[in-house]
């Protein structure tokens, strides 16, 4: 599976689980828009995005990627995933 249908798979099972929140494409949708998190570091969708691409969100991380769109977000997460390998 490429790495846009991995990340578009994982938005798509848990923005099913909050059907108030529309297919915008945008992260914020895997969480209750009607009711966010406080914390989001460490939540499902974050740990499930962390295990497939092999790479480490922190809080500041997760902040930013909440607030993207799908496509923006894989670039960041590709990002992230290249700066963590070189250390």
């Amino acid at each position: 599976m490429n790495q846009e249908r991995k990340l578009e798979a994982i938005y798509n099972k848990y923005r099913r689980n909050h059907k108030e929140n529309p297919d915008s494409k945008q992260m914020c949708c895997m969480w209750s828009t009607n009711n966010p998190p406080d914390v989001i570091d460490g939540t499902e969708p974050f740990c499930e995005i962390e295990k497939a691409f092999d790479v480490q969100i922190n809080d500041d991380d997760a902040f930013e990627l909440y607030d993207m769109a799908l496509n923006d977000a894989l670039i960041y997460i590709k990002k992230l995933r290249t700066l963590q390998e070189k250390k």
